[in-house]
């Protein structure tokens, strides 16, 4: 029987502590009707989600004629060359991949960061009150911060940022058939415009990953040009959405809760636990992407088809009780803290470092700045967008007191 409930709703994503209790009152493993994907199991407890996602032989992203779980036969042919990155392959074409940029994103090199990336979270919030007041935090901040930032890891001129947070904005509007035909003159301009940066670099050189992939293919890499589009692409938008939905989730639920607020102001090496349950509370990817069943399987005690499709609910898995106790309740204290807003496997978050000093850095420059920041508009006026499997704050109007 297939569970009905409605992952894109306001009233979800409002309290999603009480769905996510229903869901996983049904079984460990529930079949759902999921926009655009259709008809798919999902697990509900977090050793589940971390057997699917370990379990490359069993549960793929591709089928052996190379189909992605998850596209549609109606969708653009232009989409799919941006959808042909590391996140939709299997071994041993990801590794291939992820080896050419892994190193930019290791822990040291990271680390190195965080100056620089403190320096853009305090300009930024200088400038927070600039255009007015109120301000809108997501479009004036949480966006600007990771966007800056991944477009200098890359190499692409900052003046871009704004067509930038455009096409953000509209791919996390998709939430049906007509939303992604209506992308398409936007994803033909995508595609272009990554195309053209990638060809200057080839003529004149550069700095950042762009240029590392260049280079990478200039000696003989395993790297197809259409690859070369993807990643970038990849990089430049999963690089910087989901931390703008991090950032702006861990501000609402601050300004919500002045006394955890006050409690970080008071030690900001706390920031560290504050940010890790920010990721689990929130989880702004809330379910991973979709994957084959390869083969007949008992799992959770369902018997799962070859052919079937199965996501993993990331939500669900950091609200189980059995990985962390209480998880309906925001613990900015919390250790530990056991959850899978990264993922898990061979598709663990490349950026979870990046991620984890932005969300850090800017809650730190933000409330030491404004440290009687407010909600300008009541609690319910806060909206989500309409996309089911991300968690994302349409607007966040905020003044200083």
């Amino acid at each position: 029987m297939t569970f009905h409930a409605d992952f894109s709703s306001q009233d979800y994503f409002r309290n999603p502590v009480d769905a996510l209790e229903k869901l996983r009152a049904a079984g460990p493993v529930v079949e759902v009707q999921f926009p655009i994907v259709g008809k798919v199991w999902t697990t509900t407890t977090q050793a589940l989600a971390d057997r699917v996602l370990k379990d490359n032989e069993t549960f793929t992203i591709r089928r052996d004629d190379g189909n992605i779980a998850g596209y549609q036969w109606w969708m653009p042919g232009v989409l799919r060359t941006l959808a042909n990155n590391m996140l939709s392959m299997d071994e041993p074409d990801h590794g291939r991949l992820r080896d050419i940029v892994d190193e930019a994103f290791r822990r040291r090199a990271v680390l190195e960061m965080e100056p620089h990336i403190l320096a853009i979270s305090d300009q930024l919030a200088n400038e927070l009150f600039e255009a007015g007041s109120p301000a809108d935090l997501v479009d004036r901040y949480a966006r600007k911060l990771p966007l800056s930032v991944i477009c200098e890891l890359l190499g692409l001129p900052l003046a871009d940022r704004p067509k930038f947070s455009a096409w953000a904005g509209g791919f996390t509007r998709l939430s049906g058939a007509l939303g992604f035909l209506s992308m398409i003159p936007n994803i033909i301009a995508m595609k272009r415009y990554m195309r053209r940066q990638i060809e200057a670099v080839r003529q004149h050189g550069g700095e950042g990953l762009i240029a590392e992939i260049v280079r990478v293919e200039k000696e003989g890499g395993r790297i197809a040009p259409d690859e070369m589009v993807a990643m970038v692409f990849l990089l430049l938008f999963a690089g910087h959405e989901t931390t703008t939905h991090l950032i702006s989730g861990s501000v609402y639920e601050l300004l919500k809760n002045p006394g955890l607020r006050n409690w970080l102001a008071e030690d900001w090496s706390r920031a560290d636990l504050a940010v890790e349950e920010f990721l689990r509370f929130i989880t702004p990817v809330q379910f991973t992407k979709p994957r084959f069943v390869r083969k007949d399987i008992d799992l959770g005690g369902v018997r799962l088809k070859k052919g079937e499709k199965v996501m993993v609910m990331l939500a669900a898995a950091n609200m189980d009780p059995q990985a962390n106790p209480h998880p309906g309740r925001l613990d900015i204290q919390r250790k530990p803290n056991r959850h899978m807003a990264f993922g898990t496997g061979i598709h663990f978050c490349l950026g979870h470092q990046l991620a984890r000093i932005e969300g850090r850095c800017a809650l730190k420059a933000l409330f030491k700045r404004w440290p009687s920041l407010e909600l300008a508009v009541d609690e319910s006026q806060i909206k989500w967008r309409k996309r089911p499997g991300m968690k994302a704050i349409e607007r966040l109007p905020v003044l200083a007191n």
